[in-house]
C-alpha cells in the first residue's frame, strides 16, 4: 500500500481487541485500541484514524452515539459497526448514522479483512480531497463568523489562541455581536471539540429552575420531578458549558457555581451523591460585571475564577467594512432556505446600511435582509425593501428643535417606542431620551 492505513479497535472485551489487533498488524496496518466510547473520542482528538471498528454494545456511551459524535464533526470518518446482537433496527440505524458497513462477531477474518481493504481504496479515492480539506483553517469553518475587519481578525486571532487551553473565558459585548458563535468557535477548534457544547440562557430562568437546569434534579425532588434529570453540567463532561447572561444569575447562584467551578463536583437537587464532571466553563453577557463587583451585585472570587481571558466583541458599527461580507452571507443563506434564486443589492441600499447605527447589531442586520427577501420581488434588494424608517433630509425645519423633534419621532416609531433601543440608536441614555419626549411632548401615533 502506498499509504499505512491506521485503524482504531473500540470494544470493551480484550479477547475481540487482541485479536483485531494481530489480525491487521498482519496485514500491514498501524493498528490501535481502545476499550470504551469516551477514550477513543479522546483519541481521535490527536490522531486522525482512517478506518475505525467500533462495538454497538458498550458500557457507558455505545457505538451509536460515538458514531454520531465522530460523523458530527469528521463527515469523511470511515467506521464500521461490530455486534454480537444483530438485528435489522441497528443495521438500519448504523447505515442510517452513517457506517460505512456494518459486521457481526463472530467474524470471518477473510471477509472481515476484504471489507477493510475495501474501505482502503476508498481512502485512497478521496486522499486528495482529504489533503486539501487539512489545508482549510478550522476558524473558516465555523457557521456565521465573518469578518475581514481589523476589529473582527482581532477577536478571531484571540479565539485561535485560547481554544487549545482549559482556561475560562467571558465573552463580552453588545446583544446581537455574536457572542454565542464565539463560544461555538472557541469549543469547535480546542481538543473537546469531540464532546458536547452545553448552552444555557441565564436570563430566561428563574433561580429554582436554573439549580435543577445546571445541577439535574432526583426524582421526587420537587413537585413534577417524576423522574431522575442530568443537570447542564453533567452533559458537558469533557466538553463546553456555554452560560449566557451570566450577569443575571443570583448571588446564592453565584455562590453555588464558584463551588462547582472550584471542585468539577455537584450534587443533584435532592440527592445525596457527588457527581464529578470534567467541562470547561465559557460565559457571556452584554453587562459592565467589573462594575458589578464594584458595586457588590457580582462576587469577586466568581468573576476572577471566570474571567482567566476577555474577549470583547465589537458592535457592528466599530466593523463597517465587514457589512458588504455579512449582506452577501446573509442574501445567500436566505435565498437558499427560501429556495429562491440568489439575488444581490443595490449599492445606494448598501451604502445606506452602511451608515445606520444598528442598535441590534448582527443580529438586526439578519433580520433586515431576511426581511428584505420575504417582501422584495425584484432581482436586487433596493432601498424600499429595508426597514430604515423615513429620512428627513429634503424636509425643511424652521428651528433645530423642530429638526431634533422629528427625528427622535422617526426613531421611536421605527422601534415600536421600545425606549431602551431607541435611546441605543440616538446614542443617549434612557432619562435624557424621557426627558426629550417630555419636553417636545411626543406621543405615539395613532
Amino acid at each position: 500500500m502506498a499509504k499505512k492505513i491506521s485503524i482504531l479497535i473500540v470494544d470493551d472485551e480484550e479477547s475481540v481487541r487482541d485479536s483485531l489487533f494481530n489480525w491487521f498488524i498482519e496485514d500491514g496496518y498501524r493498528v490501535e485500541c481502545a476499550e470504551n466510547a469516551k477514550k477513543a473520542l479522546s483519541m481521535l482528538e490527536s490522531d486522525n484514524f482512517d478506518i475505525i471498528l467500533a462495538d454497538i454494545k458498550m458500557p457507558g456511551m455505545d457505538g451509536l452515539e460515538m458514531l454520531k459524535r465522530i460523523k458530527s464533526l469528521r463527515k469523511e470518518s470511515i467506521v464500521i459497526m461490530m455486534t454480537a446482537f444483530a438485528t435489522v433496527d441497528t443495521a438500519v440505524q448504523a447505515l442510517k448514522d452513517g457506517a460505512f458497513d456494518y459486521v457481526t462477531k463472530p467474524f470471518d477474518p477473510d471477509d472481515l479483512s476484504h471489507l477493510i481493504r475495501n474501505a482502503s481504496n476508498q481512502i485512497s479515492l478521496l486522499e486528495e480531497n482529504e489533503i486539501l480539506k487539512e489545508k482549510v483553517v478550522s476558524l473558516e469553518n465555523v457557521e456565521d463568523l465573518i469578518g475581514n475587519s481589523e476589529a473582527m481578525q482581532k477577536v478571531l486571532k484571540e479565539i485561535e489562541s485560547v481554544a487549545q487551553s482549559n482556561a475560562s473565558v467571558i465573552i463580552t459585548g453588545e446583544s446581537g455581536t455574536g457572542k454565542e458563535l464565539v463560544a461555538r468557535a472557541i469549543h469547535a477548534n480546542s481538543p473537546r471539540k469531540f464532546f458536547p457544547m452545553v448552552s444555557v440562557h441565564c436570563g430566561a430562568l428563574s433561580e429554582s429552575l436554573l439549580e435543577s437546569e445546571l445541577f439535574g434534579h432526583e426524582k421526587g425532588a420537587f413537585t413534577g420531578a417524576v423522574y431522575n434529570r442530568k443537570g447542564r453540567f453533567e452533559m458537558a463532561d469533557s466538553g463546553t458549558i456555554f452560560l449566557d447572561e451570566i450577569a443575571t444569575i443570583s448571588q446564592k447562584m453565584q455562590v453555588e457555581l464558584l463551588r462547582v467551578l472550584e471542585s468539577k463536583s455537584f450534587v443533584r437537587v435532592g440527592g445525596n451523591k457527588e457527581i464529578s464532571s470534567d467541562f470547561r466553563v465559557i460565559c457571556a453577557t452584554n453587562r459592565d460585571l467589573k462594575s458589578m463587583v464594584e458595586k457588590g451585585i457580582f462576587r469577586e472570587d466568581l468573576f476572577y475564577r471566570l474571567n482567566v481571558v476577555n474577549i470583547n466583541v465589537p458592535p457592528l458599527r466599530e466593523r463597517i467594512e465587514d457589512i458588504p461580507l455579512l449582506v452577501d452571507y446573509f442574501i445567500k443563506k436566505y435565498c437558499m432556505s427560501m429556495n429562491r434564486p440568489l439575488i444581490s443589492i443595490d449599492s445606494g441600499a448598501l451604502k445606506r446600511l452602511e451608515e445606520f447605527p444598528f442598535p441590534g447589531n448582527i443580529r438586526e442586520l439578519e433580520n433586515m435582509i431576511e426581511r428584505a427577501i420575504v417582501v422584495g420581488n425584484g432581482k436586487k434588494i433596493s432601498l424600499k425593501d429595508l426597514p430604515l424608517g423615513k429620512t428627513v433630509v429634503n424636509t425643511t425645519f424652521e428651528s433645530l428643535d423642530d429638526l431634533e423633534k422629528n427625528h427622535i419621532f422617526q426613531i421611536l416609531s421605527k422601534y415600536n417606542w421600545n425606549i431602551s433601543v431607541s435611546a441605543k440608536a440616538l446614542k443617549v441614555d434612557r432619562v435624557t431620551l424621557y426627558n426629550k419626549i417630555k419636553k417636545y411632548d411626543l406621543k405615539p401615533a395613532n
